[in-house]
């Protein structure tokens, strides 16, 4: 069996609906799938069939800025729901800034109809933006539009407290975990030395930790499942797909293609479909 444990749909940053979802992954040849938008769960209620209630969200761990997985959450839990309340008013507030950003530094107004969309996304972010951008032909795709007009835009720390979004997880009946602690897409990955003295700090919180990552190689995912075993953590592994928002093939692990037996990724056994 074929496991994706980190998929977006179009709630938050992806490009795919997520009615259409498990068709999509089952055309990959992926058998099982977790559904972790970017601090949102609306997909989540949309979907349909076997795979695993999720969501990603961005953390601020006193001074480890993290993405923090909450695997098979109740959706309707009341704490984990005023939390995404809370994350969409500090979204939007992040909009907004990069709105007025785009206007003054570059000189870029958007229409009504590019501001109705993006105030219509359930979970907007800096890609939704760049979209726009790349749709009116001021770049050739979204991670070139955010590196020329969006990533020098200051916008304040909008995110979680990493202790709070921890305890919407767990008061949720879900399992925290460490997204891509490494770096994500388009980051610097860590070395040994940098990250265990955070691997130090974020072990007190987490769970669990996304050792196999389709941007890692087999050599950083052999250190940090050596790390998830030391520190007593479940393994996780997933793509981060995007569809047409990032080149991430769905199911896709590690850079080097390997199959992963389900065995190695011990989440699965505290997981219910």
């Amino acid at each position: 069996m074929k496991v994706d444990l980190h998929v977006h749909s179009n709630c938050s940053d992806g490009s795919d609906d997520a009615l259409k979802l498990s068709e999509i992954m089952k055309k990959a040849g992926v058998d099982l799938f977790a559904l972790t938008d970017h601090d949102t769960v609306e997909g989540c209620r949309s979907l349909k069939g076997d795979y695993i209630r999720g969501v990603e969200l961005t953390c601020l761990c006193g001074k480890i800025k993290c993405h923090i997985l909450g695997y098979g959450v109740d959706i309707d839990n009341p704490e984990l729901s005023a939390l995404i309340e809370k994350g969409k008013i500090l979204r939007r507030q992040k909009l907004e800034t990069r709105i007025k950003y785009l206007k003054e530094v570059h000189g870029i107004e958007l229409t009504k109809d590019e501001l109705d969309w993006l105030y219509s996304r359930k979970s907007v972010v800096k890609t939704h933006l760049a979209n726009v951008l790349v749709n009116r032909g001021l770049a050739s795709n979204n991670i070139e539009a955010m590196k020329k007009y969006l990533d020098d835009c200051k916008t304040g720390n909008t995110r979680f407290d990493g202790e709070e979004a921890v305890r919407a997880i767990i008061s949720a009946g879900g399992i925290p975990v460490w997204a891509h602690p490494l770096g994500g897409e388009g980051e610097r990955h860590l070395s040994k030395e940098e990250f265990l003295p955070e691997l130090d700090k974020m072990s007190a919180l987490i769970q669990g930790l996304e050792c196999y990552y389709s941007r890692y190689n087999m050599k950083e995912i052999r250190f940090l499942v050596e790390c998830a075993e030391k520190y007593g953590l479940l393994i996780s592994g997933g793509s981060d797909y995007h569809g047409k928002n990032k080149d991430i093939p769905a199911g896709r692990l590690n850079t080097e293609e390997e199959f992963i037996e389900n065995e190695k990724l011990t989440i699965l056994s505290h997981l219910k479909v």
